[in-house]
């Protein structure tokens, strides 16, 4: 089938943190654009948003919502996309979506276009976007696992509070004000807004994020454990993970120790498979305190790595410092370039 010159595009969640970089990002990057739909809550319906000079309404997504779509991007909650994102595929679009609905799905490829873009070739209308903390991981670990081999990740994570949303970064602006005020700080949000309990994360540290599973793992843990497996196509391969929020507005970091097949590597050797990997960008010169930070992150695309160092103790054991935008590389931009390498690829139809 021959390929379009300009797509009809619906994002789903516009009114979102991420929705709104989505939007900002088709602008940017020139996204072919036919015609572009702003899908939101009935709420948040009827606001209108400015995209290329001219003004869109938001409008209620529907089933109906979809006529006529090309590309839907997803990022409104899991349970709009469950409920939604059939109803795209079945009016003919091809949906990218940004929660974790899809992402265990055996039928649904979960995709970072760097790691393995041809998982794409597989899809059946619904492509997932891993969690953003898996994002950055995977985009450094796999140059590593296909140079080197990897035997084992044991990762411990410092996210910041926007991957909760628009109101948890309020929260945290409103509970720092009132701490360095002297007064009672009030929260509502996190760790998990509709969790029993909960605490305030201004100048604090909270060992959770996403709600207790069985095994005493949170499922955001969880999420970073299996979608690890799923991208690098290694169901064998151990990760453990422990993820923690910290009191800053944007980008993840993450502390990520290794154990690779090869004996006798050197950390040179790791930082030139890094160097020379699409979308990652090596900091890394501890002489001249040289080191990715979540501020020195934000509002870039690429996942940054630094502090790369060999284990004392064990012989193929080396640790990693990997620092990314969440909204950017996490969520809206690998949604975007999904799209794009869709596109690039004619890979659209089904």
């Amino acid at each position: 089938m021959p390929q379009k010159s300009a797509y009809n595009v619906a994002v789903v969640g516009a009114t979102g943190a991420v929705g709104q970089k989505i939007i900002q990002l088709l602008e940017e990057k020139d996204f072919p654009i036919n015609e572009l739909k702003l899908l939101s809550s009935k709420r948040s319906a009827g606001l209108k948003q400015l995209f290329k000079q001219t003004e869109i309404t938001v409008e209620e997504a529907t089933p109906e919502s979809f006529a006529g779509v090309d590309i839907a991007l997803f990022s409104a909650g899991g349970s709009v996309s469950k409920k939604l994102a059939p109803e795209a595929v079945k009016h003919g679009a091809v949906v990218v979506d940004n929660t974790s609905a899809f992402r265990m799905d055996e039928d649904v490829p979960l995709v970072v276009p760097e790691v393995n873009k041809d998982d794409l070739l597989k899809h059946q209308g619904i492509i997932a976007n891993p969690n953003c903390s898996t994002i950055q991981m995977v985009a450094a670990l796999k140059p590593l696992q296909d140079a080197f081999g990897l035997k084992r990740v044991i990762v411990s994570t410092y996210q910041a509070v926007s991957g909760a949303g628009n109101e948890a970064n309020n929260e945290l602006a409103q509970q720092s004000k009132d701490y360095l005020d002297g007064n009672e700080t009030e929260a509502n949000i996190l760790p998990v807004k509709g969790d029993e309990k909960h605490f305030q994360i201004a100048f604090n540290a909270l060992p959770q994020i996403d709600v207790f599973q069985d095994n005493g793992y949170t499922f955001e843990e969880m999420k970073m454990i299996n979608e690890t497996k799923k991208i690098l196509h290694s169901k064998e391969l151990p990760v453990a993970a422990t993820c923690v929020r910290l009191p800053f507005f944007t980008s993840h970091a993450e502390s990520v120790y290794i154990e690779v097949d090869k004996q006798g590597l050197t950390v040179p050797k790791i930082w030139k498979e890094l160097e020379n990997a699409d979308g990652v960008v090596v900091e890394d010169d501890p002489t001249s305190q040289v080191y990715p930070t979540p501020l020195s992150a934000t509002d870039k695309e690429d996942v940054f790595v630094g502090r790369v160092r060999k284990d004392p103790d064990q012989e193929n054991g080396f640790h990693l410092w990997v620092v990314s935008d969440n909204l950017l590389k996490g969520a809206a931009w690998n949604t975007v370039q999904i799209a794009q390498t869709l596109i690039e690829n004619n890979w659209l139809q089904r």
